[in-house]
């Protein structure tokens, strides 16, 4: 067994989601989302980028499901607005935003939508109130 001490876990690199259809994926990442869209790596493979988090999007590669196994969770300022611009992009919404947890200085609000290959996206807000 080994004994030594872990190394430090920074932030994510990159997430990958799963797809049936890359090219359909890229497009609702892209225009629907709003992700800055980085470089193709052949047919069954395209990279995003979410902030300083890069997006990998890809066909099964031997083991997983399409629309089975990803989660992504963006935080956005306004939930209800950003749920709706989404929506009105083409984004297929899981019902209404909603309270997740009173923390002590905020709420925090989820609010989720499904891509093309229904994997879930969520949307989640620290609600602080006003000063």
């Amino acid at each position: 067994m080994n004994t030594s001490p872990a190394p430090g876990l920074s932030e994510i690199g990159q997430i990958a989601i799963t797809v049936a259809d890359v090219a359909r994926a890229t497009a609702f990442y892209r225009d629907v989302l709003g992700l800055r869209f980085l470089f193709p790596a052949g047919p069954n493979m395209a990279f995003l980028a979410a902030g300083s988090v890069r997006i990998m999007l890809t066909t099964p590669q031997g083991a997983g499901e399409a629309g089975k196994n990803s989660i992504l969770y963006f935080k956005v300022a306004d939930i209800r607005a950003a749920q709706a611009a989404i929506v009105s992009r083409g984004a297929q919404p899981v019902g209404e935003p909603r309270l997740i947890a009173r923390m002590p200085d905020h709420e925090l609000w989820m609010a989720a939508v499904r891509d093309p290959e229904g994997n879930i996206v969520e949307l989640m807000s620290e609600v602080r109130p006003p000063a």
